[in-house]
């Protein structure tokens, strides 16, 4: 189990981007291992069983704390025009493209624990959980457009940040920010 320390973790601080209500979730989901310990002690599947409780572990935990964030969630009742929001998910995703791997986890897992809750988790459970945005609405209780909005306003937000750290995209001809 202590080879899956740091994955439940990440996890968990990944969608609540608090690393103190990361630390509860994990121990949560040991204990949750330990009352399944014979049938996980030579399961190959154990890293998987895992990683799906601590997701499930940490919806449930912000699913107990949604009425703090469904104001900021809710803050913007009229939706931007759909061109700013293609727009600035493509600017997002080439900014991300001229990053090596290393700088690119960097600045994305600092751009994510800027965002509200309702755009993070939405992105982790897409990008790092690979779920549908069908699933996500329905885990979160959320309609689909109003994930897809958030998952909008949360890229453009992390183009944002990136650009505040003297990040651009470029124009792609002279890797000159554009």
């Amino acid at each position: 189990m202590r080879a899956y320390q740091d994955m439940v973790f990440s996890t968990a601080v990944r969608l609540t981007g608090n690393a103190a209500q990361s630390e509860d979730i994990s121990q949560d989901v040991f204990l949750k291992a330990y009352e399944h310990f014979e049938q996980l002690r030579a399961s190959p599947a154990a890293g998987g069983w895992l990683k799906t409780v601590a997701t499930r572990l940490t919806l449930n935990h912000l699913t107990r704390h949604r009425k703090r964030w469904r104001l900021f969630s809710e803050v913007f009742v009229d939706e931007p025009p759909e061109r700013e929001l293609d727009a600035a998910a493509a600017s997002f995703d080439t900014v991300l493209q001229q990053l090596d791997g290393q700088e690119r986890h960097a600045l994305i897992e600092g751009a994510l624990q800027r965002l509200p809750d309702h755009q993070r988790v939405p992105l982790v459970l897409f990008h790092f959980e690979e779920m549908s945005y069908k699933d996500i609405a329905q885990h979160l209780g959320r309609s689909l457009a109003k994930i897809k909005t958030d998952m909008l306003r949360g890229r453009l937000a992390m183009a944002r940040s990136l650009a505040e750290s003297g990040l651009a995209p470029t124009d792609g001809r002279s890797g000159t920010p554009s």
